[in-house]
């Protein structure tokens, strides 16, 4: 780290004081500055374009209140008898300090083998006249965006605070072009809408689904990350980082002036947070440029997270498995063993007394059938769910009902399946449903987590569904995501992965702990099951919630037409059978599932290929195609060897390539196996046409290639 000359000018209009900071290309422009009254503020300008107007920055506190635990009164006396509860103004400057940084690390897993983390910080300190209070605003401005937080030192006018809002504001230039989803504590699982800034308000009860856990805080209230366009093509990602003991943050807009602000998750009792000094916040991120393959390519979320906590990695492996999923979704199959009652009135104490109904999934028998599979083909692992007792219990609402993680169902033979699998060397993952119950989970989660270890299960994955319990707790609270982090931490000590469903979308966090292999966190492949979803939904995800880390998205699905497997179920894959295969490259995720049935990849075995043979872990990505909501190309060099693998998906438009391979090494040919939708094919009415050709490529080659409506194209290159 070094120290650059620090700039200092002084404005006389409304402003008290101005620091600027560039990045290290000298592209991006931060603006600091203290308005009249003692309001910090910032601008943040493109090439000599402002795309954060001056935005003002702060926290309201809760006042006369010290540490407030859950359901404890608010209105008591404060340590510091401080009524104030503004951190928003009245502030002067006692020093600013700028430093350079610039450093490559390597990722456990990730899109490239190096990382890059280079940047310029500006941190100022703060000093509250007549509270005596001190806080840090610290700035990192990167090639491709900034990031900057609140960060409040050890000090005695400070001590315990409760926040009532955050005030950060990022301030747009015009009526922008949003790709969004509502403001809701509870669920990310939206179809994306694209519209103008100032036809939010109107749109946002289209927008609204059935499966939404409640209305959005506010008819403007959109969630992160954000992604923005300019009518002069400037694309803006707004979303946070390193998401550690805070509420996740909404951004609430004023649709008049165009300007974002701040909506932090609240807690049961209302409040934002419960913060004792010393202790910071998340960052705040805006990654800005004129072409959108860098909001797609940069690791700027990745870089304002702390370096891997995890002493011994060697344990953390990228996953491709199958599992008996699919058919509890579509309704084939049930995770209950009974019907769907809660056993009390079914009289149940003893489930190997009682009839099974005939339509359980997670038989011994059809267990061994996916572990047979995933031996034959290469995958990793086999996830079961509906495997534990007390399915019957939730689906029949019996509220005071929780899972205990240990107990198999009768028809669940645990160390049959167990041995079966070891003998075939695929491994099993684990599924715990908390069914939101917070607490009981973390009772039974040390034990549940040794049961794993005990029984040679690697990896979990997890599932928040439903209302948290406590009653009145959000799952993107303080609360909530202090216990996100636990189960992580919790389960890095037992040296097990997890994959976190309905938990708060990641922020990075994946660096710090990278035993958190996936998330879901996002309307995934299973709406396609419940309706369907846009075909334009799978452009619009990589600039948006990948921008967090990976996506569990669960791809793969080669029968389109839901109702051949379920006769009630009338719904469709909004997908061609390629676009399914792209998405193993363009949905970046070291925990990949082929979620279809065994049966249905037989039927396509030559396209079923491409699943078996994309890597997991990559050398090097290249973003070579991209617009939101349109279409994006994407091509990755798998870790350790010559193979590159493209993906392309399209949205409701289609779209046609024109690519060069000149990422490819001169002098070597290689085998390109191209897997392309067929000229008549669409994804509502001819989702499963598709064509592969086979030609040698070197990287002077060229590729023209059409994707039809929903479609896409996927290609494996293998060194010849």
């Amino acid at each position: 780290m070094k120290k650059i000359l620090l700039l200092l000018s002084f404005f006389l209009s409304g402003t008290i004081l101005a620091q600027d900071l560039k990045s290290p290309d000298g592209n991006l422009n931060l603006k600091f500055s203290l308005q009249q009254g003692g309001t910090p503020t910032y601008q943040l300008d493109y090439k000599g374009k402002t795309v954060i107007k001056p935005s003002t920055m702060g926290l309201e506190l809760i006042g006369n209140t010290t540490k407030v635990e859950f359901g404890e009164e608010m209105n008591i006396k404060s340590d510091t008898k401080d009524p104030e509860t503004s951190l928003y103004d009245n502030f002067k400057v006692t020093n600013t300090h700028t430093t350079s940084f610039d450093e490559t690390w390597q990722p456990v897993w990730g899109e490239t083998r190096n990382i890059r983390n280079q940047y310029n910080e500006l941190t100022v300190n703060l000093h509250q006249e007549g509270t005596e209070r001190e806080m840090i605003i610290r700035f990192r401005l990167f090639n491709d965006g900034l990031g900057f937080r609140y960060e409040f030192p050890q000090q005695k006018n400070l001590i315990y605070f409760v926040i009532k809002e955050e005030r950060t504001q990022f301030a747009m230039t015009g009526d922008h072009t949003a790709y969004w989803i509502p403001g809701d504590y509870d669920t990310q699982e939206y179809d994306y809408t694209t519209s103008r800034l100032s036809e939010i308000s109107g749109l946002m009860q289209g927008a609204i689904t059935p499966n939404a856990s409640q209305t959005p805080f506010s008819p403007t209230g959109v969630q992160t990350a954000l992604q923005l366009k300019t009518d002069d093509g400037i694309y803006i990602n707004l979303h946070e980082a390193a998401l550690i003991n805070y509420a996740c943050m909404h951004l609430n807009l004023d649709d008049k002036n165009f300007v974002f602000e701040s909506w932090l998750t609240p807690d049961a009792n209302g409040t934002k947070g419960h913060m004792q000094a010393p202790c910071n916040t998340p960052w705040r991120t805006v990654i800005v440029s004129d072409d959108a393959r860098s909001i797609l390519a940069s690791n700027l979320t990745l870089n304002l997270n702390e370096p891997c906590k995890i002493k011994d990695t060697s344990w953390i492996k990228p996953v491709k498995y199958v599992g008996v999923w699919w058919e509890m979704i579509t309704g084939k199959s049930e995770w209950s063993y009974t019907y769907d009652l809660p056993s009390v009135q079914l009289g149940v104490t003893d489930y190997s007394k009682v009839k099974p109904h005939g339509r359980h999934g997670a038989t011994t028998e059809n267990v061994k059938r996916y572990i047979d599979f995933a031996a034959q083909h290469g995958f990793d692992a086999v996830l079961v769910e509906g495997w534990n007792i007390g399915w019957e219990d939730w689906f029949g609402n019996s509220k005071d009902y929780v899972f205990d993680f240990l107990t198999p169902y009768p028809d669940f033979k645990l160390s049959e399946i167990r041995d079966y699998a070891r003998s075939k060397g695929v491994k099993m993952m684990m599924h715990h449903e908390t069914s939101g119950s917070i607490r009981n989970y973390e009772r039974h989660l040390d034990a549940a987590y040794q049961f794993m270890n005990d029984n040679g299960y690697t990896s979990v994955k997890s599932g928040y569904v439903g209302n948290m319990i406590p009653r009145g707790e959000f799952h993107y609270s303080q609360w909530l995501n202090n216990h996100y982090q636990y189960a992580i931490e919790k389960a890095a000590e037992h040296k097990i992965m997890v994959n976190a469903h309905e938990a708060t979308r990641p922020t990075g966090l994946c660096r710090t702990w990278p035993n958190l292999i996936g998330n879901e966190s996002a309307r995934g492949t299973e709406y396609q099951a419940f309706g369907g979803s846009k075909p334009n939904h799978v452009t619009v995800l990589p600039f948006t919630r990948l921008v967090g880390g990976p996506m569990d998205y669960t791809p793969g699905i080669f029968e389109m037409d839901i109702n051949k497997i379920n006769p009630n179920n009338q719904s469709h894959v909004n997908s061609t059978l390629a676009n399914q295969l792209a998405l193993y490259v363009t949905m970046y995720s070291p925990l990949q599932m082929a979620a279809d049935f065994p049966e249905h990849y037989e039927q396509f075995s030559d396209a079923f290929q491409f699943i078996k043979d994309v890597a997991l872990d990559w050398d090097d990505s290249k973003y070579l195609e991209g617009e939101p909501g349109e279409y994006i190309t994407v091509a990755r060099k798998a870790k350790g060897t010559d193979n590159w693998f493209i993906g392309n998906v399209a949205g409701e438009k289609g779209h046609t390539s024109n690519i060069t391979l000149d990422f490819l090494d001169a002098g070597k040919k290689y085998m390109a196996t191209i897997y392309s939708d067929a000229k008549d094919a669409h994804y509502k009415t001819n989702p499963q046409a598709y064509e592969i050709r086979k030609v040698v490529v070197t990287n002077k080659s060229k590729l023209k290639q059409k994707s039809v409506p929903g479609g896409g194209y996927a290609v494996s290159i293998v060194a010849i």
